[in-house]
C-alpha cells in the first residue's frame, strides 16, 4: 500500500508565506523516505488539495493522510475541508483518505509553542 501525507495550508498571495510550510514538508520527507510528502493549499497557491490528491492517486497512492496546518478550527476547517474531503472521497473511492487534527489541537505542539514563548519573553 503506497502512502502519502499531504500538508494542507491556507495559501497566500505572497509566495514567501509558504516557506515555513515547505521547510516542514522537506523535514518530514527527509525523516520519512517511505512516505510521499506533499504540500497543498486551500486557496491562492498551487497545488490545490484536489489537484494534489488526484496526482497522488494517479501515481498509485492508496492511503492518503491530510494534515491541516491550521492553528484554530475556523470556517475553513469546519466547512471547507469537510466539503473538499467528501468530494475527494467520491472522486477517488479506491483511496483511503483520512485527516489528522489541526496542528492547533495537538497538545505537544501547543506545549512546545508555550515553552518557547516562556523562554523567549524578556525577564
Amino acid at each position: 500500500m503506497k502512502s502519502a501525507l499531504v500538508l494542507f495550508a491556507h495559501g497566500a498571495r505572497d509566495a514567501q508565506w509558504s516557506e515555513p510550510f515547505r521547510a516542514i514538508r522537506q523535514a518530514v520527507a527527509t525523516r520519512r523516505p517511505d512516505l510521499t510528502v506533499e504540500l497543498a493549499f486551500l486557496e491562492l497557491m498551487q497545488p490545490a488539495l484536489g489537484d494534489c490528491v488526484a496526482q497522488l492517486v494517479k501515481d498509485g497512492h492508496t492511503r492518503i493522510t491530510v494534515a491541516p496546518l491550521f492553528l484554530a478550527q475556523g470556517g475553513h476547517l469546519k466547512k471547507d475541508l469537510p466539503r473538499l474531503l467528501k468530494a475527494l472521497s467520491v472522486r477517488h473511492a479506491a483511496a483511503d483518505i483520512t485527516v489528522l487534527p489541526p496542528i492547533g489541537e495537538v497538545t505537544e505542539l501547543l506545549n512546545a509553542i508555550s515553552e518557547w514563548l516562556v523562554n523567549s519573553a524578556p525577564r
